[in-house]
């Protein structure tokens, strides 16, 4: 937090008042936001995962009234992260539907080896990044509290987004299009992994939707995916010692686990390349299981499936 606060907001603020844009400013502006090898957003990314989780973010009382959920709040305004898609739409909705069927960021429609269908998810994921299906599945489900709550966060975010288009549209463009863009792209790469490989037996078990990857690099333990599900509020310091306690009920439910990779690489393997025989090696059975065992078990859970009516 300290460290972009250092840099993105004075870059923003010198190239505001230069005025016309500045190739060293956006150059500087960019690798502040994610890093030469986009460790400072893998690290961005964590921290206002887990300040979401947290009922008033990072601060104590004494500081809370002043800095609030200063990453979601504040710093999320330079990435494109509209305020409210953490604290409300990922804890209230993702984390009640599980990427069932009614989350705004369910996959299990698609094919998720195929490029097409990517496309076509990170085209509707726009509408779950600005806010608006968050907004409707509140208003659907007649949650008044978490309605207004996105509505604020949407009106915010919004007019920031047209004031700096009005003081100068190239600005809004290279500092406040482009990070939104961005984050869609990521968040879609990052929802369309996570839960790829649902059983079609059992489409809404998010036991079985949700995906384990174990890596070397394993920051802050995110590769853990299905034990923050099963316990949100659990320290990322725990997720190892959880994953064991709840391996017995993966089995059962034939959660997938795989080696030597993170969410990126899976979404490369997966649906970039579609090297599945790469991803049958790096998965981890339950059971001994041939390659082509595992191959078929792959293919199977990565085929559309249709809402349970």
């Amino acid at each position: 937090m300290v460290s972009l606060t250092l840099t993105v907001v004075p870059v923003f603020a010198i190239q505001l008042v230069l005025g016309k844009p500045r190739l060293l400013l956006v150059i500087a502006f960019y690798l502040a936001l994610y890093g030469l090898k986009f460790q400072r957003f893998v690290r961005m990314f964590s921290a206002s995962h887990l300040e979401a989780h947290r009922r008033q973010g990072f601060f104590s009382d004494k500081y809370d009234k002043f800095f609030g959920r200063y990453l979601e709040f504040f710093l999320g305004y330079f990435y494109g992260n509209i305020p409210e898609l953490g604290r409300t739409a990922h804890v209230c909705l993702h984390h009640r539907e599980n990427a069932g069927f009614d989350d705004t960021r369910n996959t299990m429609g698609y094919d998720r080896t195929s490029r097409i269908d990517f496309l076509w998810y990170m085209a509707d994921n726009v509408w779950t990044v600005l806010g608006v299906a968050p907004y409707a599945y509140f208003r659907a489900k007649g949650d008044e509290k978490n309605r207004r709550r996105m509505l604020r966060g949407m009106v915010g975010y919004y007019a920031y987004f047209g004031a700096v288009f009005i003081y100068d549209w190239r600005i809004g463009i290279l500092f406040v299009l482009v990070p939104i863009l961005c984050m869609n792209f990521i968040n879609a790469i990052t929802a369309w992994v996570q839960h790829a490989f649902c059983d079609p037996e059992r489409p809404e078990d998010y036991f079985a939707n949700t995906v384990t990857v174990v890596d070397e690099v394993n920051f802050m333990n995110e590769g853990f995916h299905l034990c923050h599900h099963h316990r949100s509020s659990l320290h990322w310091t725990e997720m190892p010692a959880h994953f064991e306690r709840i391996s017995d009920r993966m089995k059962v439910a034939g959660s997938l686990v795989f080696r030597d990779l993170d969410f990126f690489g899976l979404f490369l393997e997966l649906t970039v390349l579609r090297r599945m025989d790469v991803l049958a090696e790096k998965l981890v059975p339950w059971e001994p299981m041939e390659h082509e065992e595992r191959l078929a078990l792959l293919v199977k859970r990565t085929q559309p499936q249709d809402a349970v009516i």
